[in-house]
């Protein structure tokens, strides 16, 4: 798994970043607090008790180490020739009242956005972190997605029902990474299998994944800050493939039904795909044959030009929406071209609210019973909503890692940095990675410079808290 992780150490520097950093805060065009009246509705709402009854169902969850609004548990085993999984999610919609001030509230945040020095979620702690949250040996109301896979991995059969449920275990990426390594026993061993088994269905499908390195800003126990950049494990690839399963059973009862909200994304288009050849050309890694989805997972995590090509690749992963339906479906493709199939989110509602809306609706179709009043009302402002708080996260985000970039690089004003062209701007600008401290930026390099290439480069100023870099070439 390579990592690289960079640290921000003096004291003076250090309470210069905390302050910008939360000088971000106030540069969100959305609500940082509760009302009263949404906490307390948060506190005192009691869902119904489900009539399905699965607690002795041994679900984990499996999340990044430290979570706490958990929006999944999972349970696998086998049958006969393949597979059950059971997939368990929060229940929002029982919680969260239409018309109430968590249902105000939340449509004017859209998701939950992450800062370094905490987040600003969709709903208040006591109910993403605690009421609603599928934490381990708490009873909770859970929509449970059970499906029935062949040996192949195919979907034969899926169902949703509403049920109590029991999470035996929190697991984090890193320990259970580390379990399934080891060939040891656990409630994760089939998922190497099955979400192996998903990857190849995908293959099958057309799709691709693009699992470019995370990058995400955290903050230590000593009130320092880090970048962490690492490639995904093999266990969140897996996972993550049951829950693109879970948003294809989704959007499949919703297009059965004529009525729902679909996660859209285009085919990239014959520029895009030109301009991509071209790319891995320069880069040394021509793409030459079979689908892109293909080319990308064949490359070597190892080869340092890995990182380049998916930045290159980013191009072809755009112009995702959302486009809602009611009574009839729309005309035109509706894939989810990464994915290679029609798909909707419905696997975060603690975290996203488009989420509440597909549950909500697959829900009602499960039980032969039509979508409730309050989501065919408001099917229509869900992609505007959301793709403001996916405007605003993605500002954040940038924000918030430029920031703390520019706080890594302070001490090195004046001095000579060696960085890699990752990706060209024009004929004399690019995009660098300079290897330590570990920072991508835009700088100015020589007229012919081709991504790959090693350039020298003068750091000329930083300013923290405007999180600007200058370099000279």
């Amino acid at each position: 798994m390579p990592q690289r992780r960079s640290h921000v150490a003096p004291s003076a520097e250090q309470s210069e970043l905390a302050a910008a950093l939360a000088a971000l805060r106030a540069t969100i065009e959305s609500p940082t607090e509760f009302s009263p009246e949404a906490v307390t509705e948060a506190a005192s709402v009691t869902p119904d008790v489900p009539d399905l009854d699965l607690r002795e169902v041994p679900f984990v969850t499996l999340d990044p180490a430290g979570s706490k609004d958990l929006d999944q548990a999972l349970h696998l085993s086998r049958a006969g020739s393949g597979f059950q999984v059971r997939y368990a999610i929060a229940d929002v919609p029982a919680f969260v009242r239409a018309g109430g001030a968590l249902d105000s509230e939340a449509r004017q945040r859209g998701q939950t956005l992450y800062l370094a020095d905490g987040n600003i979620p969709l709903h208040p702690e006591v109910l993403s972190e605690g009421r609603a949250s599928l934490l381990a040996d708490q009873e909770r109301p859970a929509l449970v997605w059970t499906f029935a896979l062949d040996g192949a991995g195919a979907v034969t059969d899926f169902r949703l029902e509403r049920a109590l449920v029991r999470s035996r275990a929190q697991l984090d990426y890193v320990s259970a990474q580390k379990t399934l390594d080891a060939g040891d026993d656990g409630p994760l061993l089939l998922l190497g299998e099955i979400g192996g088994l998903r990857q190849q269905q995908e293959q099958q499908r057309g799709g691709a994944s693009l699992n470019l390195p995370d990058e995400e800003v955290v903050q230590r126990e000593d009130g320092t800050y880090d970048i962490e950049r690492c490639h995904p494990l093999p266990i969140e690839e897996w996972n993550a493939q049951l829950s693109l399963m879970t948003g294809m059973a989704a959007a499949e009862l919703m297009v059965d039904a004529k009525v729902g909200v679909l996660r859209t994304m285009p085919q990239p288009d014959e520029q895009a795909f030109t301009r991509f050849r071209r790319q891995t050309e320069a880069l040394g890694r021509p793409w030459t044959k079979g689908e892109y989805g293909q080319y990308l997972r064949e490359l070597d995590k190892a080869d340092p030009m890995t990182l380049p090509v998916l930045e290159a690749a980013a191009s072809l992963f755009r112009g995702a929406g959302y486009v809602t339906f009611d009574g009839a479906v729309p005309t035109g493709d509706l894939e989810q071209a990464a994915i290679g199939a029609p798909y909707a989110h419905a696997t975060a509602p603690l975290r996203r609210l488009v989420d509440r809306w597909s549950l909500a609706i697959c829900l009602a179709v499960s039980q032969g019973e039509p979508a409730p009043e309050w989501a065919r009302e408001s099917l229509d402002e869900l992609p505007d909503l959301m793709q403001q708080s996916g405007q605003r996260a993605s500002q954040l985000n940038a924000d918030t890692l430029n920031t703390v970039e520019a706080a890594l690089l302070h001490p090195l004003v004046g001095t000579r940095v060696d960085a890699t062209v990752i990706e060209l701007r024009g004929e004399d600008r690019a995009a660098v990675q300079i290897a330590e401290p570990a920072v991508t930026a835009s700088a100015p390099v020589p007229v012919g410079t081709a991504p790959g290439e090693t350039v020298a480069l003068t750091l000329e100023r930083v300013d923290v808290a405007k999180h600007e870099i200058e370099f000279a070439a």
